[in-house]
């Protein structure tokens, strides 16, 4: 149960973080990722893997559009 919350989670944060690859939109992303944080932590007491996967994905991803955008773009 723990896995499917993760990755509803992950979905609902992946769907949020597509636009903010839009310039000047960076900034959407210190709210994304710690939302991927929590899904993260439900998919890390879960005993399957697929759920802290896909948050993990979701959270490099938005990490590496802030350090693109320097934080705020």
């Amino acid at each position: 149960m723990l896995n499917i919350a993760s990755i509803f989670i992950g979905l609902v944060a992946l769907i949020l973080a597509i636009p903010a690859f839009i310039p000047f939109l960076g900034w959407a992303n210190w709210g994304i990722i710690p939302i991927a944080v929590v899904g993260l932590a439900l998919g890390a007491m879960s005993s399957r893997t697929s759920g802290r996967n896909l948050n993990i994905v979701v959270i490099v991803v938005g990490v590496v559009r802030l350090m693109l955008g320097g934080g705020l773009l």
